[in-house]
């Protein structure tokens, strides 16, 4: 492997490079949900699940109406499992290292909420039952055992115009999942079959 003279090998470095966080950006992280951390939580319809494991790393979109994480505790959240693909990358993922990340994301709020853990899997009835939706539970529910909470700071979406209406893209300019599981697949998954299906499959399996 070549040598890259501008390749960053040490902290020392790094911390150079960056200097020192503002005094609030260390004060704003918790080891508890705050009770202004809780108003963040529970008006999340969005969160993204961050976890590791002997496979590699996975970050998985979850959501649901507001609220759809419930705060146990000061220390504690439920994360119901909802109907998915099957792949459970993230259950397997906690089965083998348990520590979490959680990114909760707040349609037209700037901030996002980030909250690091460690995870268990349950399948107690009485805490399924606690996420039923329409008479639908949940295959299982995470318990996150909250280590520490902070707001992240607006830059990212501000740059980003995330929520600017006029920033949305239509979703007809990029290929279709069926477009893509037929070429990933050199046509084995007929692609056009697949795009057809997907919106009854989706109102059929939502939960």
């Amino acid at each position: 492997m070549s040598h890259d003279p501008h390749r960053i090998t040490d902290l020392d470095t790094l911390l150079a490079l960056y200097g020192e966080p503002a005094q609030p950006s260390i004060a704003k992280e918790v080891d508890y949900v705050h009770p202004h951390y809780r108003a963040f939580i529970e008006a999340a319809p969005f969160v993204v699940l961050a976890t590791r494991g002997a496979g590699g790393l996975d970050a998985s979109p979850r959501g649901d109406p507001a609220g759809f994480v419930t705060v146990a505790d000061d220390r504690t959240l439920l994360l119901p499992d909802r109907r998915g693909n099957n792949r459970v990358d993230s259950l397997r993922n906690v089965l083998e290292d348990p520590q979490v990340g959680l990114l909760f994301m707040i349609p037209g709020v700037n901030e996002t909420l980030r909250v690091n853990g460690r995870a268990e899997i349950s399948v107690d009835p009485a805490l399924l039952a606690r996420f039923d939706m329409d008479g639908k539970l949940p295959r299982s529910v995470l318990r996150v055992h909250v280590e520490s909470v902070y707001f992240q700071c607006a830059r990212a979406i501000v740059r980003s115009n995330l929520w600017d209406p006029a920033r949305h893209l239509a979703r007809t300019a990029l290929p279709s999942n069926g477009q893509i599981l037929a070429d990933v697949t050199a046509g084995e998954i007929d692609g056009v079959k697949y795009d057809i299906e997907q919106p009854a499959r989706m109102r059929a399996t939502l939960y």
